[in-house]
């Protein structure tokens, strides 16, 4: 009997608990999908080693984990104080001042300096996300005159975020135009833009990427209230997006958050986008070897919203269990997904889909499901039809069959989506067929006598989409050698 497989994907973000060849292998072993960099930390020369490092050990257990870089962004910071941190009290006065040079408790600078013209009398600023939280009395030239209204230790280099959004600083920074094409020149899988406010962001970023001689794909990181407001605009300019619940718990609100990652994760998948949930989803567990409840069904409400994939930052890159927390994060996944609904349901039925590949792609699902088929076969150059598959849960496992490698690591992300490589097979019917047949085999996703469904697009060797359903029992009319 076949080892049920998880199809929700693990990302695990690599610092420097995280950065050794052990404890790589280790990662990889316990069930990673994709590694994140994560760009505001590090040189062009660490990102490179890292995933020299990781692809040597990629190869040498065969699977298949793809790689993202996440773009700093535009990082709207205090400065630093002379003592490195202050106590800040209620009700006391405090000004943000980009000429101050060293901070005290009555001031400090700001890397951002056009925050001046971002803030008016009334507006809520919060800052170190959310735990100082002040009003703005005036603004007076360089300087944002506030009163504290919830006060504490505020340190060094700390975030600021406008109540309510509206902060104008671009998305992508002179620094994340020189990281995109660090990330192309490393063939990055996956490149994440931090704070997009619009499509044009994304486009933006597209066209920097395809001019580096990349085709990574997009993700848009959900963070800003703009963000939600033109999330449909969004959505039609990128490949996937991030739940990025930190900054965007600071934008609108902690408690309008879960609401908010379900219309965003249901939104994606009407798209036909991928999605990943993040931040403090196994927070405890940097210094724990076991989660909190509350952190299990966060994970597991994730993976029950339809999440493709579930994120972890400072577990992985910091914590002192790296390996644990993946370990629990995929059995959590993976009882979380024996409950989820299988069934084809009536917004499915009454879709249109004006295009042949996918319209093939929602015939192989619906044959799937109602013949209880042992895996869906889909031959595929691009991945499209293999991430339109995986929108919809027919309880059937998808493998995206491709001879192409940007291909197999691209598709990694999808959820209940598993990459198989295909080896050359000429353009002949038969013989493609049974390399097809015999791919499967060799992962263990079939064995001789089992039903599958396998879609490709014929005449085979010509571009252009997935024209073709077949119903194949393995092994049965396999032409004579």
């Amino acid at each position: 009997m076949s080892i049920r497989k998880r199809t929700t994907k693990i990302v695990a973000t690599l610092g420097p608990a995280s950065s050794s060849p052990e404890v790589l292998t280790r990662l990889v072993e316990a069930g990673i999908d994709v590694v994140r960099l994560n760009f505001s930390h590090g040189t062009a020369a660490d990102h490179k080693g890292r995933v020299e490092t990781l692809r040597g050990l990629i190869e040498q257990s065969g699977r298949t984990v793809g790689i993202m870089a996440d773009l700093q962004g535009p990082k709207i910071r205090i400065g630093k104080f002379a003592g490195s941190k202050v106590l800040l009290k209620n009700g006391q006065s405090f000004v943000l001042d980009a000429e101050c040079e060293l901070g005290t408790t009555d001031c400090v600078g700001l890397d951002y300096p056009e925050l001046v013209n971002d803030v008016v009398n009334g507006d809520v600023l919060l800052l170190d996300d959310g735990r100082i939280v002040m009003d703005v009395d005036h603004v007076d030239g360089t300087q944002i005159h506030c009163i504290v209204r919830q006060g504490g230790e505020l340190s060094n280099n700390k975030g600021i975020n406008r109540q309510g959004g509206g902060l104008s600083a671009p998305a992508l920074t002179p620094k994340d135009m020189e990281d995109i094409r660090t990330a192309a020149s490393l063939g990055i899988d996956y490149v994440a833009v931090s704070f997009p406010k619009s499509g044009d962001d994304m486009r933006l970023a597209r066209a920097l990427l395809q001019a580096a001689g990349s085709h990574a794909l997009l993700v848009a990181k959900i963070e800003r209230v703009e963000a939600v407001d033109n999330l449909e605009h969004i959505l039609d300019a990128t490949d996937g997006v991030m739940v990025a619940r930190g900054d965007l718990a600071v934008e609108v609100g902690d408690a309008a958050v879960p609401a908010l990652q379900k219309k965003i994760i249901r939104m994606a998948r009407e798209h036909n986008k991928f999605v990943i949930t993040a931040t403090q989803m196994m927070e405890s567990m940097i210094h724990s070897p076991v989660p909190t409840r509350a952190e299990v069904s966060d994970v597991a409400n994730a993976v029950l919203d339809g999440t493709d994939a579930v994120m972890l930052s400072a577990e992985t890159a910091a914590g002192e269990y790296p390996v644990e927390t993946v370990a629990a994060m995929a059995r959590i996944c993976l009882e979380a997904e024996k409950t989820a609904d299988t069934a084809l349901d009536t917004h499915f039925l009454n879709r249109v889909f004006t295009r042949i590949d996918q319209s093939i792609a929602m015939a192989a699902l619906f044959a799937a499901h109602h013949l209880k088929v042992k895996a869906i076969a889909a031959l595929t150059e691009s991945g499209s039809t293999a991430l339109w598959m995986s929108r919809l849960n027919a309880g059937v496992p998808i493998y995206a069959l491709t001879q192409e490698v940007a291909t197999r690591y691209k598709v990694s992300i999808f959820k209940g989506v598993f990459p198989v490589m295909m080896p050359q097979s000429g353009h002949e019917r038969d013989d493609v067929l049974r390399a097809a047949e015999d791919a499967m085999i060799a992962s263990g996703a079939v064995e001789p006598g089992d039903l599958i469904v396998l879609t490709i697009g014929e005449p085979i060797g010509k571009p252009g989409g997935t024209n073709t359903l077949k119903i194949i029992k393995v092994g049965e009319h396999r032409p004579a050698h």
